[in-house]
């Protein structure tokens, strides 16, 4: 055989390089070592953190013009809508202060009449405005993250409500801000009262229900509940005050074969909104003063004279008796 005739190209391999699927393996394994690495390590960090910042004054530029439109359509509100508005305000705020002067007559008589039968006085809760700043990224719990923590005196346990009624409870404190569990947070609970029938009960958060509900466990099939009853705090337990707005209910599921009834309620604070209120009990309730009845006096006649003599007391008299 002539030397001619051999072929000196170079194999396949060196003349078009790694093929298109081991170029696939090997870049897919790099990723995932990236990703590992920045998971476990957090190497791309500082680069996060470069590139926010280098990008923030292009992120601010480009807002502008959404903000200047929505700048300008604020200010070309119409004349009429303003005063519409203006007299919707003063409207409602004339009912509001009509509905705070029953409320002050109410309460004076409230506490003449607990005067009168010699009853503990209710507790006074101050209010304390709080916004609210985030939600927690936790999927399988519902708190959210308000601007005030232990400096502004949050303390753990203090109801939160907005201007429709109860919306959850302050869990964890820090000292600039606070988180706040939703009633509608599974592991939460409030005691509550059927505003027309007097009935008490505790509702349960179940957040699995149209999108967050409270659930009435326990109840009888046969209980006097009706769709549309109003659900108010009943104050039995020392944390929430009496008369707070809560839920109403939305669903009653009675079943024959069950031993309780299902009833889902749907609270009436708006998740949604920014503006709460914080209560705190300012005062300790003191016991009720305990009336010690006087002993009895007998008298007894000596040479026409009565002498008042005090009773003897024998609750700790023995066995051989008093001699007189």
């Amino acid at each position: 055989m002539s030397l001619e005739s051999i072929d000196h190209t170079p194999p396949p391999f060196f003349r078009q390089g790694i093929s298109a699927f081991s170029k696939v393996t090997l870049f897919g394994l790099f990723a995932v070592l990236l990703m590992v690495s920045d998971e476990r390590f957090k190497i791309t960090n500082p680069l996060r953190s470069t590139i926010a910042t280098v990008m923030s004054p292009l992120q601010w530029l480009i807002l502008q013009p959404s903000h200047a439109i929505g700048y300008l359509g604020g200010y070309f509100v119409s004349l009429q809508e303003a005063r519409s508005l203006a007299a919707q305000n003063d409207k409602k705020l004339s009912l509001d202060s009509l509905k705070l002067q029953k409320i002050e007559q109410l309460q004076i008589e409230n506490a003449h009449l607990r005067r009168l039968l010699n009853l503990r006085p209710q507790l006074s809760v101050s209010a304390k405005t709080v916004q609210v700043l985030y939600e927690t990224p936790d999927p399988f719990s519902q708190r959210i993250v308000i601007d005030k923590g232990m400096t502004e005196g949050v303390v753990v346990g203090s109801p939160v409500i907005d201007e429709s009624g109860v919306l959850g409870q302050v869990t964890r404190v820090y000292p600039l801000v606070s988180e706040v569990t939703l009633l509608t947070d599974r592991d939460q609970s409030i005691p509550v009262m059927n505003v027309r029938t007097g009935q008490r009960n505790i509702a349960f958060g179940n957040p699995g229900h149209t999108s967050g509900a409270l659930e009435l466990r326990f109840v009888p099939p046969g209980a006097d509940v009706e769709v549309g009853d109003m659900l108010s705090t009943s104050g039995i337990d020392g944390v929430y005050p009496a008369g707070l707005h809560v839920a109403k209910i939305s669903r009653i599921d009675r079943r024959t074969d069950a031993a309780f009834a299902r009833i889902h309620a749907t609270p009436l604070s708006n998740k949604e909104g920014r503006h709460l209120l914080v209560l705190q009990q300012s005062k300790e309730l003191d016991p009720p003063p305990v009336e010690i009845a006087p002993k009895p006096v007998r008298s007894k006649k000596i040479g026409g004279a009565k002498d008042q003599l005090p009773a003897l007391d024998t609750s700790d008299v023995g066995a051989q008796g008093v001699r007189p």
